[in-house]
């Protein structure tokens, strides 16, 4: 526990106590999510789920209960983003941070790995047909966050899983969790702003755990590459660059302290001073500690840019294959699949080109033509930005009126678009979904990456709001978490393939609800975007299989895709930090068109587009050899009907 703890917060709370006697002795009522009243003393631990379980189910819903429980003890933050009350963590969470020390991290893994061990015992003769598929998913899923436990490298990411490197330029624990807190965390009340508080006084030992667990891993040999050190780096730097008042972590909290109408002003005064002691003498030595760390592992880092040049690289890539592939293909037979779709898609974007007069270079050529044609480009000014975040919302209006043509059920979530905070867009994507809160307070956010104006061509926005947000990530992972009656951890599910296969097939499923039509161009980007998730596959496979180098994928994919170098460039850089996870788009939506074209050969008449979206989506994300179980059984009681 941080010092500040022992001393300053009981301080500080009797200061506000103080202040609460000379305001009539009223103070902020407490709810599901106040802490103790006295230092030290524990919540109770509450389960969740109190409705009546035969004997096999209940038990199998114990677990469930220990698997969510394990998860978000052990990452608090997440539990942030989430918006969880405080019963289904089991423990009293919004004040604490995770332990990423090597000790932690490997009992956390056991645990989830025990627990994934025991779901796959349980008998499953007496569970029902719901029960069963709970039970093989959840047991996948505690397998999926405890990582190959052949490797104790790298850390766990609640939506990743195992993440090969603790300290990266796009994320990790560094980026992540003041990001977090930034963006996610509630201040509503007194208590909430001393969580916060409580939070930032616990940034020293925080970094320092993950600086145990970047040395740990350097010690087994395990150093990124020189890229991926030197993103991080930079991050670190811009993290530093403002002074600690103007930091987004101070100006979050100021902004969401000074909206309480019913904080004096002395107290939001003695609150922000004492968020200001914490950003000086806590979160700002912690991180000029780090970033030194960091400078001074860079020439130590590897020149080589694949996981296969880790000790037993080729074993963790084909771990990650499975993972976030979820594929048992060799990546010689995925970089063919790569191959075989750069072609197709390639065929069909000359089409149109040549259709609309652009008849002369390689198709990558002809896109980096028209991409810097001044009709097709914003300017690059606080205006063009507007106009830009104006035009997707509208994109998201457009298309939420045509939805109920093909979609039966709506979430009950909302979507808002927001530009990516500058000190985190050089190593972001350019386009990236985070969930909303559970309780609805957080809408569901589509951040686009406004870096480089130019890497935003006017004719691509259409498909990155159709994958981003309707009916791409917002709507799957709206839907999935509004799915109540299911395991918490079947409703968050971050299963790669079925998530980023999901929104990639949402951009075909746009293409046929007319979203395209009379708009080439639209269909163009429409077509680049798909050919860039095809070029994944290739360069995924080339960098961590075949030996690539940076500069090699680097020239494949820019050639191939005429996209803007800026963009490449960081989504190499993200390859070479994240293996396996730019596999996940085409290899998951080729299985879900595979599933539908099944589906609609075997029903005929009888085959409902909008059912078949509702099967998928309504019962969470899950591995692709359940989704294929699920229509399967769907089409045998459509046939029987």
């Amino acid at each position: 526990m941080n010092v500040w703890f022992k001393w300053s917060l009981p301080l500080l709370l009797s200061v506000l106590m103080a202040c609460d006697s000379k305001d009539d002795g009223v103070n902020e009522s407490g709810d599901e999510t106040s802490p103790p009243s006295s230092v030290g003393e524990q919540p109770e631990q509450v389960k969740t789920d109190d409705e009546s379980y035969s004997a096999p189910e209940q038990q199998l819903n114990d677990l469930f209960v220990d698997a969510r429980e394990t998860l978000f003890q052990a990452r608090p933050v997440a539990a942030t983003l989430y918006g969880m009350a405080q019963k289904d963590v089991g423990d009293y969470y919004t004040s604490q941070l995770p332990d990423f020390t090597p000790e932690s991290e490997a009992g956390f893994r056991q645990s989830l790995l025990q627990l994934s061990q025991q779901l796959t015992q349980l008998e499953s003769a007496e569970l029902s047909q719901q029960a069963k598929e709970n039970k093989q998913v959840m047991a996948n899923i505690t397998r999926y966050f405890a990582g190959d436990p052949a490797f104790s490298i790298g850390y766990i990411d609640t939506w990743m899983g195992l993440s090969p490197f603790v300290i990266n330029q796009i994320n990790g624990p560094l980026i992540d969790v003041p990001r977090t807190m930034q963006n996610d965390q509630k201040i509503t009340n007194e208590q909430e702003a001393l969580d916060y508080i409580g939070r930032l006084a616990q940034f020293d030992q925080f970094v320092a755990g993950i600086e145990q667990k970047f040395e740990h891993d350097m010690a087994k040999g395990w150093i990124a590459p020189k890229v991926v050190l030197q993103g991080a780096h930079r991050y670190l730097n811009k993290f530093l660059k403002p002074e600690p008042a103007r930091h987004p972590l101070m100006e979050e909290f100021k902004q969401k302290l000074n909206s309480l109408e019913d904080l004096t002003l002395e107290k939001k005064n003695i609150l922000i001073d004492e968020a200001m002691r914490q950003m000086t003498q806590v979160v700002y030595p912690a991180y000029q500690g780090i970033t030194e760390k960091v400078a001074s592992a860079i020439d130590k880092g590897r020149d080589e840019d694949g996981i296969w040049a880790q000790p037993e690289g080729a074993a963790y890539y084909k771990d990650a294959i499975r993972q976030l592939g979820d594929s048992d293909l060799s990546p010689e037979a995925i970089h063919q699949i790569g191959l075989d779709e750069v072609a197709r898609i390639s065929k069909e974007m000359d089409q149109i080109l040549t259709i609309q007069g652009y008849k002369k270079g390689s198709v990558g050529e002809r896109m980096v033509s028209i991409t810097h044609e001044g009709r097709f480009l914003y300017e690059d000014s606080k205006q063009g930005r507007a106009n830009l975040l104006n035009d997707l919302n509208g994109y998201i209006d457009e298309i939420n009126q045509k939805m109920p043509e093909l979609f039966k059920t709506k979430p009950p979530y909302q979507v808002e678009v927001r530009a990516f905070p500058v000190e985190v867009q050089d190593g972001a994507p350019g386009g990236q979904y985070t969930p909303p809160a559970v309780d609805g307070s957080k809408p569901g956010i589509y951040w686009i990456n406004l870096r480089d104006m130019t890497a935003n061509p006017k004719f691509s926005l259409k498909t990155l709001t159709y994958h981003e947000a309707n009916p791409g990530h917002h709507w799957q992972v709206a839907l999935n978490l509004a799915q109540d009656d299911l395991p918490f951890l079947r409703r968050i599910a971050p299963y790669n393939a079925y998530v980023e296969g999901w929104a990639l097939y949402s951009e075909l499923v746009a293409k046929e609800m007319g979203m395209y039509h009379q708009d080439p161009f639209g269909d163009l980007g429409r077509l680049q975007a798909e050919l860039f998730r095809a070029v994944r596959l290739v360069v995924d496979t080339g960098l961590h299989h075949k030996k690539w180098t940076r500069e090699q994928a680097i020239d494949y994919m820019s050639k191939t895709t005429g996209s803007a170098k800026s963009d490449v460039v960081s989504e190499i850089e993200r390859y070479m930090a994240w293996p396996g996870q730019a596999l996940g788009y085409k290899l998951g939506m080729l299985k879900i068109v595979k599933l539908r074209q099944q589906a609609e050969k075997a029903l005929g008449d009888k085959f409902d587009l909008a059912e078949f979206h509702d099967l998928i989506l309504l019962g969470g994300a899950v591995p692709m050899t359940v989704l294929e179980q699920k229509i399967n059984r769907w089409i045998d009681l459509k046939q029987k009907g």
